[in-house]
């Protein structure tokens, strides 16, 4: 069998001009073939290029399916999200090392961040408290009349839905500086946490640069 596949060689070989190429493919039932071109349906194939001696010079893997390119293009993708969450980390690790030179100075700005948002949040009770007293009075006084058979007039409904709806919004708006409050905690704890891990590996560079120091001068 490696005779005749020698004898096929040799023969396109006389066959075909100086310069001229030979390829070698196989079929989709794995036989052998040679030829100084390829047929279009095998192209795509794995092949290779053979020099006038029968000795390979190129090869060429098979042409991806679809399937392979979806997958190869998914795979780019997620490297390009993770390459950019990477360097957004990097940044923000600059700049909290720029921001902050102790623990210490993350934990003065956090309570005094959080101290702010509680001035808020009692801003907000005493406002609440207060829409809280008047609404309950012209409801008071809306139950009074009704309890009396008289007429309730129509501004004093209004009047108290008014009321209503500006005691909701002054809820929403203390639930706002409530959450807010255990996000600025949450973020700056977060800070704390980050910072202990930058300084740790900073540290660590410094005792492997020093211990690579005093191996250098003990030689």
């Amino acid at each position: 069998m490696k005779t005749a596949a020698i004898l096929a060689i040799s023969t396109l070989l006389v066959a075909t001009a100086a310069d001229a190429k030979l390829y070698k493919w196989k079929d989709e039932n794995g036989v052998t073939h040679y030829g100084d071109s390829i047929p279009m349906k095998y192209r795509k194939q794995e092949h290779q290029e053979l020099s006038k001696r029968g000795i390979t010079v190129k090869e060429r893997d098979a042409m991806p399916t679809e399937e392979e390119l979806a997958e190869e293009r998914r795979k780019m993708k997620l490297k390009a999200a993770q390459d950019k969450i990477k360097k957004e980390q990097e940044r923000r690790d600059r700049v909290l090392l720029s921001t902050y030179t102790t623990e210490r100075d993350i934990v003065v700005a956090r309570d005094a961040r959080i101290e702010a948002v509680d001035s808020q949040i009692q801003l907000s009770k005493s406002i609440i408290e207060d829409s809280q007293r008047k609404l309950d009075a012209t409801e008071k006084r809306i139950t009074q009349l009704e309890a009396q058979n008289k007429n309730v007039p129509a501004d004093l409904y209004a009047k108290m839905e008014r009321q209503k709806k500006s005691l909701a919004t002054h809820e929403k708006v203390m639930a706002g500086h409530t959450e807010k409050r255990a996000q600025v905690s949450e973020t700056f704890d977060g800070y704390i946490e980050r910072f202990r891990e930058l300084k740790a590996e900073q540290k660590r560079k410094r005792d492997e640069l020093d211990r690579k120091r005093r191996e250098a001068e003990a030689y």
